[in-house]
C-alpha cells in the first residue's frame, strides 16, 4: 500500500522536471551558465552550450561537461566561494513526454559469462 501511495505522489511537474534534467544531461538542451561576482554583480564566466552540470560540494566547484561536436567533449571547472553565485538558463527548451519511461541495456557494459559443464 505504501508503494502505491509513493508512486502516485509524483506530480506531472516532478516527472517533467526529471525528464528535462535528463535531456540536459544527455546534451539535448542548449543552456546558458552565468557565474556572477555577488559583491560587484559583474559576470565572471558565461557558457552557452549543450552541457551537463554537476555541483561538487566536497570541492566547492561546478563540474561542466560540454558536447562540442559529434563524439567531442570538453570539461570545465568553476570554483565557487561565498562571493560567487551561478544561474543556469534553459535557452532552447526541451520537448519531453511526462510519461516517458525507458530502460537501456548497454551491451558494452555487460560482462560476458562463459558456462562450462563437466561430463
Amino acid at each position: 500500500m505504501l508503494l502505491v501511495i509513493s508512486l502516485t505522489a509524483c506530480t506531472q511537474a516532478d516527472c517533467v522536471s526529471q525528464n528535462v534534467s535528463q535531456e540536459a544531461d544527455n546534451f539535448n538542451v542548449i543552456r546558458r551558465l552565468t557565474v556572477l561576482n555577488a559583491r560587484s554583480d559583474k559576470p565572471m564566466f558565461e557558457l552557452v552550450a549543450a552541457f551537463s552540470l554537476k555541483v561538487d560540494g566536497s570541492d566547492n566547484q561546478l563540474e561542466i561537461t560540454c558536447e562540442t561536436g559529434p563524439g567531442q567533449y570538453k570539461k570545465h571547472f568553476v570554483g565557487l566561494n561565498e562571493w560567487t553565485m551561478y544561474v543556469v538558463e534553459d535557452i532552447s527548451g526541451a520537448s519531453v513526454d511526462p510519461y516517458h519511461y525507458e530502460v537501456n541495456f548497454l551491451p558494452e557494459m555487460i560482462v560476458p559469462v562463459k558456462i562450462v559443464t563437466k561430463n
